[in-house]
């Protein structure tokens, strides 16, 4: 981790004197529902398989994977999340300059700076609702030679039309084309919208089963793209980057593909509803900004004269985190993302929120 990120439950719980279990996490994005209490269950029981190596090269969770995504097993690389993908793929296809659609994951960057890859931006605008404008990011695919898009977007919500993203990948076809996927799963319909099934042979997926089945500590994550791509980065990866647990709960939870598959619905479900009531809620605030979002998060503008920071910091003495978006780029300290959570926390954080921005 460089910079960029959420906010830190260990670092507040120290300041309060209390457990970090009873933080409120609102800055971070996974399932509010999860971890699905089947899984938990399945590795208590094997919590044996510490004692001995994971697979190498975890060649069962990829070929599982593939299986379930009708892919061929070459095409799909597991890795310890998603993060090590995008640390390593400026190195992998030699990139020497990125074009990033933001605002978003601070990650993308850093990854790209650290392989010494020059970055520029192509933001989407506040007054457009941070809906991407295509014909802006067209005209600066050429210059560059990888592009970074996430759909559904990490902190706007906003999910970009898969057709879209698939005619670019068609029309530049020099370029590779990163797109993140890890907050697909909470999108209804969500196949209709992922570019696993049919992608352009210059497209990499990134796609992440820690943000759905709440297991982050886990560090599960998978790349998908062409096989020629994808031994660069197999050529970078550790062995044994994906642990045993990471592994075991992976298998458990692509050979039990009903219960994910009711988890997952139900999930999105409750995202809806509670994301419907907490907009609504908050729209009563006056010069309060609320934009549209497709996922279990959202972000807000918040009225003259509040700022992040302070609005933040009042929130963390009721031990509720929310993300301060004053270091995306794009954004500014008057921006904050909630992540949704259960409904006492988030009619808690609508009460709070109520009561600290009224003029």
């Amino acid at each position: 981790m460089i910079h960029g990120h959420g906010g830190n439950i260990y670092q507040l719980a120290r300041e309060l004197g209390c457990a970090p279990a009873e933080i409120a996490d609102m800055s971070s994005n996974v399932n509010p529902l999860g971890p699905p209490p089947e899984l938990m269950d399945h590795l208590q029981a094997h919590l044996g398989c510490i004692q001995a190596l994971p697979e190498a090269a975890a060649e069962s969770m990829e070929r599982l994977f593939a299986e379930q995504s009708r892919i061929d097993a070459d095409q799909v690389l597991a890795g310890n999340g998603t993060t090590q993908m995008i640390y390593d793929l400026p190195r992998a296809l030699e990139m020497r300059e990125a074009l990033i659609v933001g605002p978003t994951y601070a990650d993308y960057a850093d990854g790209c700076r650290l392989g010494n890859v020059a970055c520029r931006f192509v933001h989407a605008r506040e007054t457009d609702d941070f809906l991407v404008d295509v014909d802006r990011l067209r005209e600066q695919i050429e210059a560059v030679d990888a592009v970074y898009i996430c759909t559904p977007n990490n902190p706007t919500g906003r999910l970009i039309d898969v057709n879209v993203i698939r005619q670019l990948c068609q029309d530049f076809p020099r370029q590779h084309f990163v797109v993140d996927e890890s907050y697909l799963p909470f999108v209804k319909n969500q196949t209709r919208h992922s570019l696993l099934k049919e992608r352009p042979p210059n497209a990499l997926v990134l796609t992440s089963m820690s943000k759905i089945f709440r297991i982050p500590g886990l560090r599960v994550g998978f790349i998908v793209g062409a096989a020629r791509t994808l031994q660069y980065l197999r050529r970078l990866a550790p062995p044994w980057s994906v642990n045993s647990l990471a592994q075991t709960a992976v298998r458990f939870l692509l050979t039990n593909e009903p219960l994910s598959r009711d988890f997952i619905a139900r999930t999105q479900a409750f995202i809806a509803d509670e994301r419907e009531f907490m907009i609504d809620a908050l729209a009563a605030i006056p010069d309060l900004r609320i934009y549209p979002s497709r996922t279990g998060f959202f972000i807000l503008r918040l009225p003259k004269p509040h700022r992040a920071a302070g609005v933040c910091r009042a929130l963390s003495a009721h031990r509720i985190l929310i993300r301060d978006c004053s270091n995306f780029e794009g954004l500014s300290e008057r921006f904050m993302r909630i992540s949704l959570k259960t409904t006492d926390v988030n009619r808690q954080c609508v009460t709070l929120l109520q009561t600290l921005l009224q003029p």
